[in-house]
């Protein structure tokens, strides 16, 4: 695996890969990665001929910037993790070098519309708008062929899908589903900063998306939406939002849709750690 830091290095040896005819696909991270991200590493060697790959914790979509401070970082084993996966290339870039204007400098707004302001859009102001900025950056850097991401974070993939509609970016969306652990918990970073207590009640989640999932063609929506609510309460969460929703535009349901496919969302913090998830049904 090669590992470059500067935006020049990285875009001189994609030249020649892309000058052979080679296809680049590509799962940008934010680092702490754990079998979900791995998973989106294997899905793109099926499809691709060179696997790229970038950690960057990107500042613009913390709106909460205690947050930013206490994501984990775990370079060295990340590095491991992809090498093994057998990912071509790392990116590793630093704030200033993808940020050369500033953080604090002019960016782009998109106009993603709807979809941000709702759910995550609502109660994390600007997040979306940092995550197209960042993502923006990225593909123009690397240009792939393929862009993998995982279905945990279904509103940003929506968003992603947006970003590319309004930019014009070529690259084909894949969206992978979610890895969970054996107790049904969805892999995620913020998981590692959980307490071993709070790590067992977390699970609670997944089985109240299950709960959704079993009855959202039987009982009237608002009456299942309770029900999980407390559900999370009284395993000792602070839910955010507990929502049903078209799983292709996001809007949101107060009854079974007559066909398509719908989408369960759940935010819920324990403790100090906010956790999200969504099933598809």
């Amino acid at each position: 695996m090669y590992l470059f830091k500067r935006v020049a290095d990285l875009q001189e040896a994609l030249g020649q890969e892309k000058k052979a005819g080679k296809r680049i696909g590509f799962a940008p991270t934010m680092g702490a990665l754990h079998q979900g991200h791995i998973s989106l590493i294997n899905e793109a060697k099926t499809q691709c001929d060179i696997v790229v790959s970038s950690i960057f914790v990107n500042p613009t979509q913390f709106n909460d910037p205690k947050d930013f401070e206490k994501y984990p970082v775990t370079i060295k084993e990340d590095i491991l993790a992809l090498s093994g996966a057998g990912t071509d290339i790392l990116f590793l870039p630093s704030v200033e070098e993808m940020y050369p204007e500033g953080v604090n400098g002019k960016h782009p707004h998109y106009g993603f519309g709807y979809l941000e302001t709702v759910l995550e859009g609502a109660y994390r102001p600007n997040h979306f708008q940092g995550v197209g900025i960042v993502v923006h950056k990225l593909l123009n850097i690397v240009e792939p062929d393929d862009l993998f991401m995982g279905q945990k974070d279904f509103q940003q993939c929506m968003i992603i899908k947006r970003l590319l509609e309004i930019t014009g970016i070529p690259a084909k969306l894949h969206i992978c589903p979610t890895l969970r652990e054996t107790d049904g918990l969805a892999m995620s970073s913020r998981n590692m900063r959980l307490s071993p207590s709070e790590r067992q009640t977390a699970a609670q989640i997944s089985r109240t998306l299950l709960y959704i999932k079993e009855n959202v063609k039987q009982l009237p929506f608002p009456e299942i939406k309770q029900n999980a609510w407390k559900q999370l309460q009284d395993a000792g969460f602070q839910p955010d939002y507990v929502e049903i929703a078209n799983a292709d535009d996001l809007q949101l349901l107060d009854k079974p849709l007559p066909s398509g496919q719908m989408v369960m969302l759940i935010a819920a913090k324990l403790g100090e750690i906010r956790l999200i998830d969504n099933m598809l049904t």
